[in-house]
């Protein structure tokens, strides 16, 4: 399964954005959608579920929930984006927005494996969230540090260090790829990476 995201680096960052989103983002960028991510996440673990056994059955994932799993990795793409300084702008709220910075696509699995299923059902704490729960947990951390030091970079050049954007965007893939492996949306075993 091939899995395309893209976070957009601008040419200029706006420096009142910044500040913006650093001391007031909590009230209008991260309430507002995470009060509406709630409810709407009820809704796609709830489709998670029912695809669990549909899968079982079928070995296949019903194409429409695929796509409203899908819409709501974009949503939280678009969100990491404004939240960890990115990209510019606010964020599109809800399952069917758009965003001009950021890009997610990933191809719908024909068929997936009903024994992976079950694998990763019983056994995936073992081979799937410890050994990649460790590993994020140290690429958070980094990404942290290198949030902080791009912070003011921003604000004083206006710019966003090319490699510190680059790992702090594969931070957030690898994260989307896990949570793909994980939903049973691809059996594709996810990498020890953010490429």
């Amino acid at each position: 399964m091939e899995m395309n995201m893209v976070i957009q680096r601008q040419e200029r960052y706006s420096r009142g954005e910044l500040l913006l989103r650093s001391f007031f983002g909590i009230f209008y960028i991260m309430i507002p959608h995470l009060v509406v991510m709630m409810v709407m996440g009820i809704y796609t673990q709830i489709l998670s579920m029912i695809a669990w056994w549909v899968i079982l059955f079928t070995g296949k994932y019903p194409m429409s929930w695929f796509e409203a799993q899908v819409n709501m990795l974009k949503w939280s793409i678009r969100l990491y984006a404004r939240l960890w300084n990115l990209s510019d702008g606010y964020p599109a709220i809800g399952l069917n927005g758009t965003d001009d910075k950021t890009s997610f696509e990933v191809e719908y699995p024909e068929t997936l494996s009903r024994g992976l299923l079950l694998l990763r059902t019983f056994f995936g704490i073992f081979y799937v969230i410890i050994p990649h729960g460790f590993v994020l947990y140290l690429r958070i951390i980094a990404s942290q540090i290198i949030m902080t030091i791009a912070w003011w970079v921003v604000l004083f050049t206006g710019s966003y260090p090319e490699s510190m954007h680059e790992f702090n965007v594969g931070t957030v893939r690898y994260m989307i790829r896990l949570s793909l492996y994980l939903s049973y949306m691809t059996d594709k075993y996810p990498p020890f990476s953010g490429k």
